[in-house]
């Protein structure tokens, strides 16, 4: 098959300079399976709050943590669909096997791209979005890619 029944196809990026200026152009990141300060070693902590310090908006929206109100400073809410406004880039910090249940919650939203953290990829939920019209970048750190495209975009 090839034409248009595949054009979904160029929803999924995998050119690592247009992930790149994905993530530099991303102003507003929420970030499903983000983490707590208490769990700051660890990257579903580290990366939103790298991306906060470098002027992007991060919206938390925890899985765990069902008392907690605020992360990094900022409102959670608890699932993606009702964070208000429009999102650039979903953060997605959830194992394989966890990511179907979240995909209804990920279409309702409809977030410009999702981003699956390194070691993170389901190729089925992945060509759902890519369907749905969003972009999918897999398997790659979203704070190494800004760190890299910043450092680039300043050269």
């Amino acid at each position: 098959m090839s034409g248009q029944g595949e054009s979904w196809r160029t929803n999924l990026i995998r050119d690592p300079v247009i992930i790149q200026q994905l993530a530099l152009q991303a102003k507003r990141v929420a970030v499903l399976g983000i983490k707590t300060e208490d769990k700051a070693s660890q990257p579903a902590f580290f990366v939103p709050a790298y991306l906060q310090a470098a002027g992007v908006e991060v919206v938390p929206v925890p899985v765990f943590y069902p008392d907690v109100t605020h992360i990094l400073g900022q409102q959670v809410y608890r699932k993606v669909a009702d964070v208000p406004g429009e999102i650039d880039i979903l953060d997605v910090f959830r194992k394989p096997s966890d990511i179907p249940q979240h995909l209804d919650d990920i279409l309702a939203a409809a977030p410009k791209a999702v981003w699956l953290q390194s070691g993170i990829s389901h190729p089925a939920v992945e060509e759902q979005l890519a369907r749905a019209g969003i972009k999918v970048v897999s398997d790659r750190c979203l704070k190494v890619d800004h760190q890299q495209a910043a450092m680039h975009s300043k050269m």
